[in-house]
């Protein structure tokens, strides 16, 4: 597999923060609440470490299947709930034979993968939208991809970009946005 610049250390710690978050009455699920705007009955959550956005996502009764390098991190969300698919895969190369209402790179995904790669991530993604899908994809900006760069790995992926914001609650995108939350469909 594809070395990330990913710690996978961090497998066992991971979920602190975002329970954190809850206990300070918080809502953890952003990315979740973005996703069902568009009314998926199916998710691929790529990238989706210890499972939060795809559990998540099942309690809200979609179908939804997690994929991520990091086995650490997999085999935590894979006791959380053992009912969902998880698999082990880069996502340069996944190919899980179906597509995806909708495809969401929830947590700075882009910014992990091995230096280089992030084109071919971008279109093994793409590879698994469905007709009229869409890729969801949530990155902090000034940290190596730029807006323009993540467009063009869309555009190179069979995706058309169609909306950017600033936050994973819609606010809108400037030119001065710290973070890009893309919208993209299928052409």
């Amino acid at each position: 597999m594809t070395q990330s610049r990913w710690n996978g250390d961090r497998a066992d710690t991971y979920d602190q923060a975002w329970k954190r978050m809850e206990q300070a009455g918080q809502n953890p699920h952003g990315e979740v609440d973005f996703v069902m705007g568009f009314e998926p009955t199916s998710v691929l959550d790529a990238g989706c470490g210890t499972g939060r956005v795809a559990l998540e996502l099942d309690r809200r009764a979609v179908h939804v299947v997690g994929t991520d390098l990091d086995e650490q991190m997999l085999a935590v969300a894979a006791a959380k709930a053992p009912h969902l698919t998880w698999v082990a895969s880069d996502l340069a190369t996944l190919n899980l034979d179906q597509s995806f209402d909708v495809v969401v790179m929830a947590g700075n995904i882009v910014l992990f993968v091995a230096a280089g790669t992030e084109a071919a991530v971008v279109a093994g993604a793409a590879r698994h939208v469905g007709p009229g899908g869409h890729l969801v994809a949530g990155f902090g900006l000034g940290r190596g991809v730029t807006a323009d760069e993540w467009e063009q790995y869309l555009l190179d992926g069979g995706l058309e970009p169609t909306a950017r914001y600033s936050t994973w609650s819609g606010d809108p995108f400037s030119d001065a946005a710290s973070y890009l939350v893309s919208v993209s469909q299928r052409r």
